[in-house]
C-alpha cells in the first residue's frame, strides 16, 4: 500500500491490498505422453507431429505445468548447528521446553531433549529463548511494490491496472532483489514470502512464492518447486479503478470473472486434446488463458482478494460452477460470519489481527477473527499486505491471540505458532517442506530472544536451508542491498 501524497486520497481504490553463487537452469523440455497406436500409418502421423512440434519450438505451445522462468536458488554455505536449552515451537504438536534441534545439510536432523552434536558442529546456548518455525506470509508485495515509494521512484509495479483481467503477467517480472525491505522482512523472522499483484483487477496475475534470501534476479529468490498462485479480488476496488468501462457494480464483477472463466475452459479442452493427439496445427496460444487453464487443472492456488462474507460466499459457488479450488480467501475481515463454510470448503483465512472500518466493504471487522475461524476449524493464517507490518507478525499474532483469550476462545501459543508457519505453509503448498519443526523438513528456524508473542522479543538468528542469514548479535552478517551503497542502521529491520 505505497502512494505519493497526490493520489492518498484516490487510493482508498486500492486500501488493503498494495492492492551464494548461482547457475542458471535451463527451462526443462516437458515431456510428452506416447498415445497408443493402432498400426503403422498412425505411427508414422505421430512421428511426423512430433516433428512439427519439434520445428516450431516450445515458446508457440501451451504445455501443463511448464516452467519457463525456473529458479535458479541455491543454498547457501552452512555449518551442522545445535541450538541447546531452548524452548521450541514446533508447530507440528505441544511446545518442547529445554529442548535441543540438530540442523545438518540444510534441513532439521534431530529434536528432542538432547541431540548428537557432530564434533564440527556450532554449538548455541538457547537458555531463556525460543525455536520457531520460520515465518511465511502468504500476502507481500515487496519487492514488485518497492522501497523508496516516493512520486519519482517508479519502483511500484504491483497493479497492471490497463484490464480488469490480466491473467498474463507474472508478478516476478516486477520483482527488485534489491529493495531495501527484503533485509528488513528477514530480520523480523520472516523466511518465506508470497509476492502477489495488487487488487485492482478482478483477475491480477500470478504471484511468486521467494526466500528472502540475497540475490541477483527474482529467480534466484524463487522457492524451488513452489506453485504459482493466482491473484483475484472481489468488491470495490475493481468497480472503483474500471468504473468508466465497466465493471462498475458487484454484479459487473462477476459477469466478468464467469467470462473469464468460460474461455479458460474452452482453452483447457483444446489444447489438453491437443496434447494428447497432436493432430493437425496447434491451438493459438494465449498467455492469459494458459494461466487460466492452469487454475483449471489444479496446477496453480487461487488466493482471493475479498473483504464481505456474502462475496466469499458467491465467489465459492463460481468455484464451483468451474470446478477449480480456492486455496485462500485474503483480508476476509467478515470471514468469522462464515467460519462453518470455509472450514466446509477446505479454504484458508488469510487475514489481518486488526485492521478493519478503513471502508466500508471493511466495516464489519472484529479483533477476534482469527481466533473464531481457528476455533471453527479454518486454518487461520495472520499475513501482512504491509510492508512494516511484515517484519512484526509475531506481534500481529500475539494481539489475535490476546483477544482471543479476551471473550472467551482460549489461544494458546501452540495454536498461534501455526497462523505464522505451517497453516502459511499450506496455503502456497509447501507444508510438506517448511511451516514446522520436524526431522527432514527444511532448516528454516527462528532463534528468538524471548517468547516471540512478546511485544520485548526479537528475532536474533534466523537460518534458512540451515545457513544462518541473519544474526543481530553481529553487524557484519547483515544483508546490505546495492541499493543501500553499504549504509544499514543498527536498528535495521524487525522490531524496535
Amino acid at each position: 500500500m505505497r502512494f505519493s501524497p497526490t493520489v492518498l486520497a484516490s487510493l482508498i481504490v486500492l486500501a488493503g491490498c498494495s492492492s551464494g553463487t548461482r547457475t542458471t537452469q535451463t527451462s526443462p523440455t516437458p515431456a510428452q505422453t506416447p498415445l497408443p497406436t493402432a498400426n503403422a500409418a498412425a505411427d508414422s502421423a505421430k512421428r511426423d507431429a512430433a516433428s512439427r512440434v519439434g520445428s516450431i519450438g516450445d515458446g508457440s505451445l501451451s504445455t501443463p505445468n511448464a516452467n519457463p522462468f525456473p529458479s535458479t536458488y541455491h543454498p547457501f554455505a552452512s555449518r551442522p548447528t545445535v541450538i541447546r536449552n531452548v524452548t521450541i515451537l514446533t508447530a507440528a504438536g505441544p511446545a518442547i521446553r529445554n529442548g535441543s534441534i540438530l540442523l545438518q545439510n540444510g534441513k532439521i536432523a534431530q529434536i528432542g531433549p538432547n541431540v548428537t552434536a557432530p564434533a564440527d558442529a556450532v554449538l548455541i546456548d538457547g537458555s531463556g529463548k525460543y525455536v520457531t518455525p520460520g515465518i511465511i506470509d502468504t500476502h507481500s508485495h515487496i519487492g514488485a511494490g518497492a522501497a523508496p515509494a516516493d512520486q519519482g521512484a517508479q519502483t511500484d509495479d504491483v497493479n497492471e491496472a490497463t484490464n480488469p483481467v490480466t491473467a498474463n503477467v507474472w508478478v516476478e517480472h516486477s520483482v527488485w532483489p534489491q529493495d531495501p525491505q527484503f533485509p528488513r522482512t528477514l530480520a523480523g523472522g520472516v523466511t518465506t514470502i508470497q509476492v502477489l499483484p495488487g487488487s485492482a483487477n478482478l483477475i491480477g496475475g500470478r504471484s511468486a512464492v521467494l526466500k528472502v534470501v540475497p540475490a541477483r534476479t527474482a529467480q534466484g529468490m524463487k522457492f524451488p518447486g513452489a506453485k504459482y498462485g493466482l491473484k483475484m479480488a472481489c468488491g470495490e476496488n475493481p468497480k472503483r479503478v474500471y468504473a468508466n468501462r465497466g465493471p462498475s457494480t458487484r454484479m459487473g464483477n462477476v459477469a466478468g470473472y464467469r467470462a473469464a472463466w468460460i474461455q479458460a475452459e474452452r482453452y483447457r479442452r483444446q489444447w489438453d486434446k491437443w496434447n494428447e493427439t497432436h493432430q493437425g496445427d496447434p491451438p493459438q496460444r494465449d498467455l492469459g488463458l494458459e494461466t487460466l487453464a492452469e487454475v483449471l487443472r489444479g496446477n496453480i492456488l487461487v488466493h482471493n482478494h475479498c473483504y464481505r462474507a456474502d462475496e466469499m460466499a458467491q465467489m465459492i459457488d463460481i468455484a464451483h460452477e468451474f470446478g477449480y479450488k480456492i486455496r485462500s480467501f485474503h483480508h476476509g475481515v467478515e470471514a468469522y460470519k462464515i467460519a462453518d463454510l470455509l472450514a466446509r470448503e477446505g479454504i484458508s483465512a488469510s487475514v489481518w489481527a486488526d485492521w478493519g472500518a478503513f471502508k466500508l466493504e471493511a466495516a464489519d471487522a472484529v479483533r477476534a477473527n482469527l481466533p473464531l475461524l481457528d476455533r471453527a476449524g479454518v486454518r487461520a493464517i495472520v499475513h501482512s499486505d504491509d510492508a512494516s507490518g511484515e517484519q512484526r507478525l509475531n506481534q500481529e499474532a500475539a494481539k489475535a491471540m490476546a483477544e482471543g483469550n479476551r471473550i472467551g476462545v482460549p489461544i494458546d501459543e501452540d495454536k498461534a505458532i501455526k497462523w505464522l508457519t505451517i497453516n502459511p505453509a499450506w496455503a502456497l503448498g509447501l507444508d510438506d517442506r517448511i511451516g514446522s519443526i520436524e526431522v527432514g523438513k527444511n532448516a528454516d528456524l527462528v532463534l528468538w530472544s524471548g517468547d516471540p508473542f512478546s511485544v520485548y522479543s526479537r528475532a536474533e538468528k534466523v537460518w534458512i536451508d540451515g545457513a544462518m542469514l541473519f544474526d543481530r548479535l553481529d553487524a557484519a552478517q547483515r544483508w546490505r542491498t546495492d541499493f543501500e551503497l553499504g549504509f544499514v542502521p543498527d536498528t535495521s529491520g524487525g522490531n524496535r
